[in-house]
């Protein structure tokens, strides 16, 4: 490393972030990348450790001390060339990943860990706005076809590695816009769309095909892409959401968070939404059940919708503020974190069950909770079950209510009945090592055969999808 007492001499400083009483007023993203100088000095705080333990953390194996060192020796061209040679899409993860790598810092044992997120982001945008980053055609073309389902990160990771390496690759989207969860999901203030659709623009020009409102298995057959493309990979996401079976469920005003949240990306997008359809959080109490990203992101949505109030409810316990004994580095540190749109206005509560709804005209209006704790672990599974507190029971205004519970796995109707894939023990799609179903010639990557993940592992999965279909065609010319 370039200064290898840079950790001792600067402390770890991120981005700049527009105060809270502006940025719930629009949805643009609000973090503003720092001078260069100053990334310079962030980047001399990745130590001289040996062992980059950040690597390992990092699904997609980032090089991440290289791109590092590079920004501290302001060799920013370089930088993103290593940074592409490990990842498709470095303007997506630099703002939407968690950061596992920043969990596996070895400076991170004792000290804040070096903002490799903020580097990596600020890496990607200089190289667009300094033209680095240009569409390239493969040098050759092989006569082998691919179809790739699905437009989320996996499938586009899946699709460029293909089309680099020259084979003829079209990508089906089931809805009328490209990115999968990374244009109707993920919110313009964390990932502005048109961010999305650059990228988007140069997979085109370097020759891949998009077909949108191509649903496979609703208007567009199976069987009729297995004929026509040599190969067929799957990457249609997790999309079954977990339900909450409680009585009082079908009131109005009780959506799954998807719909909340990829509706107002439409509406974001300059689309019409029929008003007796909108899902408006405008002046209501609000309820989040759900305490990972997606609740968070209902949290920043309703805020800018004008709630009246927001309560996030978690069913687990509150997570300790710093590792337990139990979870050491460089593991994902499993404790209470806040986000963005936790600043901007909610009340956050834990070890909360809900036990029914009940409203006025079918309409919901009130939600019927209890507390539960952890009782004693199972022997044979070290798993504790949840049992009720006793009188803990409690009652709170609720006139929308939003389930972030999580995905049970991908939708098995449709185009994966038609394709008669197997199943894995957990509902997802099986594969092999090379990411094959047992469907010869159909291969599966991401959310569908992993489960719900990170937008990074989705990456990582639709660039191991992509060797395993190369691999495969390569052996079959």
């Amino acid at each position: 490393m370039g200064d290898i007492k840079g950790f001792m001499k600067y402390d770890r400083k991120d981005f700049d972030k527009e105060p809270v009483a502006g940025r719930v007023k629009h949805w643009k993203e609000f973090s503003q990348i720092m001078p260069e100088e100053k990334l310079r000095d962030q980047g001399a705080r990745c130590m001289d450790c040996g062992v980059p333990f950040c690597q390992s953390g990092c699904p997609i194996g980032n090089i991440i001390p290289d791109w590092n060192d590079l920004i501290y020796r302001n060799r920013w061209q370089e930088a993103i060339e290593r940074l592409h040679k490990t990842n498709n899409f470095p303007e997506f993860t630099g703002r939407v990943c968690p950061a596992p790598c920043e969990n596996a810092c070895v400076l991170a044992i004792n000290s804040p860990a070096v903002t490799i997120k903020n580097i990596e982001v600020a890496i990607v945008e200089k190289a667009y706005q300094e033209g680095w980053i240009k569409p390239q055609k493969p040098k050759h073309r092989t006569d082998k076809k691919v179809a790739v389902i699905g437009s989320g990160p996996a499938g586009l990771a899946c699709a460029d590695q293909l089309n680099k390496a020259g084979h003829l690759v079209t990508v089906y989207e089931k809805n009328e816009v490209l990115g999968g969860l990374l244009a109707l999901g993920i919110p313009d203030f964390k990932l502005e769309k048109e961010i999305v659709l650059r990228r988007l623009e140069y997979m085109a020009k370097e020759g891949v095909k998009f077909k949108t409102k191509a649903h496979v298995g609703v208007n567009v057959a199976a069987k009729d892409l297995v004929e026509k493309y040599d190969a067929v990979v799957l990457a249609g996401g997790a999309e079954a959401p977990r339900e909450l079976p409680v009585p009082g469920r079908e009131l109005e005003g009780i959506y799954f968070a998807m719909q909340f949240l990829t509706q107002q990306n439409r509406i974001n997008l300059g689309q019409k939404v029929d008003p007796k359809q909108r899902i408006s959080a405008e002046g209501k109490h609000v309820i989040v059940l759900g305490g990972g990203d997606t609740g968070s992101d209902c949290i920043g949505t309703a805020n800018r919708q004008g709630a009246a109030s927001v309560t996030n409810f978690e069913l687990l316990p509150r997570p300790p503020k710093e590792r337990a004994s139990d979870n050491p580095w460089p593991n994902w540190a499993f404790i209470e974190r806040k986000s963005t749109s936790h600043e901007e206005g909610v009340n956050r509560d834990y070890a909360v069950m809900t036990k029914h709804f009940s409203g006025e005209d079918g309409k919901v209006k009130k939600l019927h909770a209890v507390r539960v704790e952890l009782g004693p672990k199972d022997p044979a599974t070290g798993r504790s079950a949840l049992k009720e507190v006793a009188g803990s029971e409690f009652t709170m205004d609720a006139d929308l209510v939003l389930l972030a519970m999580g995905f049970l796995g991908p939708v098995k109707n449709g185009m994966l009945l038609e394709f008669g894939v197997d199943l894995d023990e957990r509902g997802n799609v099986k594969a092999d090592k090379n990411k094959m179903t047992s469907v010869p010639g159909v291969f599966t990557a991401g959310d569908m055969t992993r489960g719900q993940s990170l937008v990074v592992w989705a990456i990582a999965e639709g660039r191991a999808a992509a060797a395993g279909v190369h691999q495969y065609l390569s052996a079959n010319v």
